[in-house]
């Protein structure tokens, strides 16, 4: 029973990608009511630093909000926040991926040629 207790009472920490707004806003909202320190990313600083700001201005002081930088399809971006994470707080217990990535841009020629040397089995539209 005291390795439960020593868990529920211990911190946890969470990352959630595209916290800025939306769903993600509001995960980062339920996720630090429940007591858990949050990372709020987002792509674009001056929008995920106005988020934490707006996120302390509703919740009052706390230390349950720390924002950092992260663009997912970056390596070198993903690379920074582990970092952060590893340092700050020496492990992670939540990752929410919420991030909006925007699709690929497909070459319909290239696609079609690559269907061909597969074996075709497409039908072109």
């Amino acid at each position: 029973m005291e390795q439960v207790s020593n868990f529920l009472s211990t911190t946890r920490y969470a990352i959630v990608t595209g916290g800025n707004k939306g769903i993600g806003f509001e995960i980062c909202k339920q996720l630090a009511s429940q007591g858990v320190r949050v990372v709020l990313t987002a792509r674009d600083e001056k929008r995920g630093l106005e988020a934490v700001e707006k996120l302390l201005k509703e919740s009052g002081p706390t230390d349950h909000f720390v924002f950092h930088q992260l663009d997912v399809v970056d390596p070198s971006s993903v690379a920074s926040v582990a970092d952060f994470v590893n340092t700050k707080f020496g492990k992670l217990d939540i990752l929410i991926n919420n991030a909006g990535v925007g699709g690929v841009i497909l070459d319909a020629d290239a696609f079609a040629r690559a269907a061909e040397l597969a074996g075709g089995g497409w039908v072109s539209t």
